[in-house]
């Protein structure tokens, strides 16, 4: 590889403390949040930011120009430091938040194409990997992220490489982006086919919920109907001293599942106050319901005590209530009864889920419907699989070509 040098040669970098607060007297903003840098390569006005306030010091250090760079700077794990997104476009009132750093790169020494690109390599994802520190959340100094070393190209060779990637990532960037449209297509009809059936509708019949009426409405005329709080029992149990098996976490696609996350939702170090769910249960994330936050678990362990577990009465199959409870009629239910400021963040009570109307086929009838959606779950399941594995391969590829291009291993000129 090329002789190297340090990043503070490059850029300008500033490591931001605008908070979220709001105060009088200040300046209204638009805060790019770390979620804005994480869940996006570019950074443009039309993406929906924050609403804050900031002293004009603060704005006048950290409010984001096109051609500004910000990355991560600290994450619950050491994966997720020095992820990069690029500012195309800005407006004078976006500016940085906290937990990022900003980069202004010399545009007589560095393109900013080309630092991004850098800043998505292998490379230095390595070199993070190497000088963070921490041990439950780990952090970039500003010294280690000036230290970053830069493979020295002139201007005229950042630009070229920026334009190459520019198109074969982007190339790579929008197969990956069509699989993840089919994914959603196919997990779209997954939903409808689920809906259909554990409602017994015919396929004409897509009527989904925009308030809060009775999910119920158009079921066969000889089903029953019954209310959440007569045969869905909540568990008290708690994990003690001796938690039953691993933590679980409810998932908006796959349900009750172990928990693998890295971005702060482990359990504390004290668990004995945690939930304990049992195979056949039915666990619920009481702020997550309008996004099919629960499901029947078939495993054991503990969730969050912020989350609920519930004994299923012998009048329903469990499966049948998993596929019935993650509909998108009841998800439309749930978003109609919640309660709360924050899209992602409203809660259903206890009492409000306990007067939900619940329809209660003939358990042959549940059964039936059931073993169809097995089935078809199993099949679409296959195919997101393999959807699944065909996006890994191309990331992968995209994360070596980056790299070979940045550090010379690959010729683009």
């Amino acid at each position: 590889m090329r002789k190297t040098a340090p990043l503070w040669r490059y850029a300008d970098i500033r490591t931001s403390n605008v908070d979220k607060k709001t105060k009088d007297g200040e300046q209204a903003i638009r805060l790019v949040n770390y979620t804005d840098v994480y869940y996006n390569q570019w950074i443009t006005p039309e993406l929906e930011l924050m609403a804050a306030t900031a002293p004009d010091d603060h704005i006048s250090r950290f409010g984001v120009l096109p051609g500004d760079l910000i990355i991560t700077k600290d994450s619950e794990s050491p994966d997720d430091i020095g992820v990069p997104a690029l500012v195309t476009k800005s407006d004078s009132d976006m500016v940085c938040a906290y937990h990022l750093s900003l980069l202004r790169p010399d545009p007589v020494q560095a393109d900013p194409r080309f630092i991004y690109w850098l800043l998505e390599s292998n490379y230095a994802k390595g070199y993070w990997l190497n000088n963070s520190f921490g041990v439950t959340r780990y952090s970039l100094l500003t010294r280690t992220i000036a230290s970053l070393p830069v493979p020295g190209y002139n201007l005229d060779e950042q630009k070229r490489i920026a334009d190459y990637l520019d198109r074969e990532a982007g190339e790579i960037d929008a197969m990956i982006a069509k699989l993840d449209e089919l994914t959603g297509t196919l997990r779209f009809r997954l939903a409808e086919v689920s809906t259909r059936s554990v409602f017994g509708l015919d396929a004409g019949n897509r009527r989904r919920l925009v308030d809060a009426s009775s999910p119920l409405v158009g079921t066969p005329e000889h089903w029953d109907h019954t209310r959440f709080g007569y045969d869905f029992t909540e568990s008290t149990e708690r994990n003690g001293d001796n938690p039953p098996g691993p933590l679980l976490s409810i998932s908006e696609y796959r349900g009750v599942e172990l928990n693998t996350r890295s971005d702060g939702q482990q359990a504390s170090s004290d668990v004995s106050k945690y939930r304990v769910v049992r195979p056949g249960q039915l666990a619920a994330n009481m702020m997550w319901l309008n996004h099919g936050g629960l499901g029947v678990s078939s495993l054991t362990g503990y969730i969050s005590p912020d989350y609920k577990s519930f004994w299923i009465s012998d009048r329903f199959d469990p499966r049948y209530v998993h596929y019935l409870f993650r509909s998108s009629r009841y998800v439309d239910y749930f978003a109609a009864i919640s309660t709360g400021v924050r899209p992602n963040a409203k809660r259903v009570t206890k009492t409000v889920l306990d007067a939900t109307p619940v329809p209660v086929p003939s358990l042959d009838e549940q059964k039936r419907i059931a073993d169809h959606l097995d089935e078809v779950t199993g099949r679409i399941d296959q195919m997101l699989a393999k959807i699944t594995d065909l996006k890994n391969l191309l990331l992968k590829r995209r994360a070596v070509l980056i790299t070979d291009v940045v550090t010379g291993r690959k010729d683009v000129s």
